[in-house]
């Protein structure tokens, strides 16, 4: 007999998205919040710089706030969207103090704030200097930990929408027995992060599969601007590392930091004469590529060896630290950093309260294209994201008033229960993705990596293996096919999408 769960609302993602927005919805509601991973992982966590939010009000500072987000954005924003980021980011700062999240403060006690690239005012928030995610997750864990009307299932896996005449029923779930769970809601809410799995080196962890948008994808649901892949420019390099790389935040060029090849020299300048090293990340990161290119290196360097130590391991100590114990001490030697994926800013296709083209279907964080990021989101931006239409989500669920018992003919799903092996395909998912369809794109390169997942894709689907690994695989090959087909159709360069033709 198939095992069914029933909840008012599920939400699938225990990020940051997932969790506020669960805190938003009302007590009376019985919500189901399912983590793939244990709670703890994921790209929240692992947020550095911090949070944008213009606290002020003023129309003058808000209004450059948005601007300075379209700027970076490169004007392919949704406008309405972007004020929204932007004006309602107050009133959910507030929400997260009072949800007991301890930002830094001046000894005077009011909230502290820095600059980031893209900036023109210090408007990012921070807590514990530099380990902003870590502490807000943490707190908002123990939030969500002591609502009674929340239940949180880890290591559990969604795998596929429960659908029927374009509205969504539920999701089927793999729980951790290995047992296929039919959790069914009567509004499901999609907070299942990005797509760095799908590359070699990511600042995220590489649980991060696009599972949200290849579901909504096999569902027929809206998908747009996955070709803007954002790279943030300043991983922490280390020689033939994989995997999760450890992130150097903006905010370290926002104090002050100077980027170096590896001959030493200065080079912004060539690229951005105005803003130098507080560009947005889509003209660093072209601009570092270049460097690398013309100096036959695979990394550059970042300098902060002009600001004192004390300064340094106050402001920034997760990264002293971590430089430490790779034997740099980063007050007296560079920093060698080198372009890997970040963000991405496309994804499920959402309005401005996080509805899908499926009725009763939420997308909310980086799996959903909100339109605020356009072609390249600005700095601290995404957390911003997540708590601002989080909150809207839950505003707009809340108009449906009391929900019923849903009674719903459940699909025969017929899996095959195999214990094979993928490992093989995910190395060249990631590599082929590192290779063509990284910083710079050709249309020849593209067209090859069309061709080699293709394969893949068609080979996955002749099967339907009742295994996470199986469908973290085929999640990774369908978002990747994603981000090419529409790398494809965009000819020009805009943003983070540089194409050389």
């Amino acid at each position: 007999m198939k095992e069914i769960k029933q909840f008012d609302v599920v939400i699938l993602g225990g990020g940051l998205a997932g969790i506020y927005t669960a805190l938003c919805l009302s007590p009376k509601l019985h919500i189901g919040l399912f983590v793939k991973d244990a709670i703890e992982r994921g790209s929240s966590n692992l947020a550095q710089g911090g949070i944008a939010a213009e606290l002020s009000l003023e129309a003058e500072m808000l209004k450059e706030h948005f601007e300075d987000t379209l700027k970076a954005g490169a004007y392919q924003n949704k406008i309405e969207a972007t004020k929204i980021l932007v004006n309602e980011a107050k009133k959910n700062i507030d929400k997260l103090l009072a949800l007991g999240v301890e930002f830094d403060r001046k000894e005077d006690g009011t909230l502290l704030s820095t600059l980031e690239g893209g900036h023109r005012s210090r408007r990012i928030l921070h807590a514990g200097g530099d380990d902003t995610g870590a502490h807000m997750m943490k707190n908002l864990r123990e939030a969500i930990f002591q609502a009674k009307n929340i239940d949180v299932y880890e290591d559990e896996m969604a795998i596929e929408l429960l659908h029927n005449e374009n509205k969504a029923l539920g999701v089927i779930v793999i729980n951790q027995q290995n047992e296929e769970v039919y959790v069914l809601a009567n509004q499901i809410v999609l907070a299942t992060g990005g797509i760095g799995g799908i590359y070699k080196k990511s600042t995220n962890e590489k649980i991060a599969c696009g599972d949200g948008i290849a579901m909504a994808f096999r569902a027929g649901v809206k998908i747009e601007n996955m070709e803007f892949v954002q790279f943030h420019p300043t991983g922490f390099y280390e020689e033939d590392r994989i995997g999760k790389t450890f992130l150097i935040s903006e905010a370290v060029r926002g104090e002050g930091g100077i980027l170096r090849n590896i001959e030493g020299v200065r080079f912004m300048d060539k690229y951005d004469k105005e803003r130098m090293e507080l560009a947005p990340r889509d003209i660093v990161s072209q601009a570092i590529h270049r460097e690398m290119f013309d100096t036959w290196s695979d990394h550059v360097y970042l300098d902060v060896t002009h600001l004192s130590k004390e300064f340094l391991m106050k402001r920034f100590p997760t990264i002293y630290q971590h430089c430490l114990a790779n034997g740099i001490d980063i007050s007296t030697k560079y920093i060698p950093v080198s372009p890997v994926e970040h963000f991405l800013c496309g994804g499920i296709t959402v309005d401005e309260n996080g509805h899908t083209s499926m009725d009763n279907l939420y997308a909310v964080g980086e799996c959903a294209y909100t339109g605020v990021h356009g072609a390249n989101r600005l700095a601290s931006n995404s957390l911003l994201e997540c708590i601002v239409f989080g909150n809207r989500i839950a505003e707009d669920i809340h108009q449906y008033g009391t929900f019923t018992k849903l009674d719903v003919v459940l699909p025969d799903l017929v899996f095959t229960h195999k214990k094979y092996n993928f490992k093989d395909i995910r190395v060249e998912i990631r590599d082929v993705m590192t290779k063509y369809v990284f910083i710079v794109r050709t249309e020849e390169n593209l067209l090859l990596a069309k061709k080699l997942l293709t394969k893949h894709y068609n080979n996955l689907k002749k099967i339907q293996i009742f295994s996470r690994y199986y469908y973290e695989t085929i999640n990774m090959v369908t978002v990747a096919l994603l981000v090419i087909d529409q790398a494809l159709a965009r000819k020009e360069s805009v943003g983070c999408h540089f194409r050389l033709n």
